[in-house]
């Protein structure tokens, strides 16, 4: 896959869990949201209430479905209830589990220490990006923590089939987010709780603050 041609960094609004957040996220110019559907998060959302966010965005932003090592009949049953174009698998699943679904998807990474980031990137050649996110062994992100952005693969290190759109996230914030960007030029950003008041509800200010910062220049 060629690396996506990158005119802005792209900002997706994570953890979406009211129809009015979602519009105050796609006012600001959001490029996606995410909605999660991992019940042992604070920003799980039902599927009703994230059809209803789906269809609030409008048709130019991307509406992400998260999930986490989810049996395959709950990420059918979400896609025939939910108007979702991509999907988020933040778990342990495997490429086989991830193509199965008929959307494109992107994977996360959990940047464990010692990882072979460019060797994991490699067994989901069908992925349309990688999201990269702190590690925390008891969490599937959501933490709010920073990784060392030194770690992020150049793609100079990556192969044809794995050369494509990298995603970072994890403890950004309007407040980090700009020298982010200017230090590791991502194909896009992802942020949740750096935009809350508290979990699962968003601040119309504090993302308006993210997206001007992540997209100066």
């Amino acid at each position: 896959m060629n690396k996506p041609v990158v005119n802005k960094t792209r900002v997706k609004i994570c953890g979406i869990t009211r129809v009015e957040d979602a519009r105050a996220a796609a006012t600001a110019g959001a490029d996606a949201i995410g909605l999660v559907f991992y019940a042992k998060s604070a920003r799980y959302v039902e599927c009703p209430v994230a059809a209803d966010i789906a269809r609030a965005v409008g048709p130019f932003v991307t509406v992400v479905g998260l999930f986490v090592n989810a049996a395959e009949d709950q990420v059918i049953s979400t896609l025939e209830e939910v108007d979702l174009d991509l999907l988020q698998f933040h778990g342990d699943e495997d490429e086989a589990y991830c193509r199965q679904f008929d959307r494109p998807y992107i994977k996360a990474i959990r940047m464990e220490p010692e990882l072979d980031v460019v060797e994991v990137m490699s067994r989901y050649p069908s992925a349309s990006g990688f999201l990269f996110d702190a590690w925390n062994k008891h969490k599937y992100g959501g933490t709010g923590e920073i990784f060392d952005w030194d770690r992020l693969p150049h793609s100079n290190d990556l192969s044809y089939s794995n050369n494509s759109a990298l995603i970072l996230a994890g403890g950004l914030t309007p407040d980090n987010v700009a020298e982010a960007v200017a230090l590791t030029s991502p194909y896009a950003v992802d942020v949740s709780g750096g935009v809350e008041i508290s979990p699962g509800i968003k601040s119309e200010q504090l993302i308006q603050q993210f997206i001007t910062r992540a997209t100066i220049g």
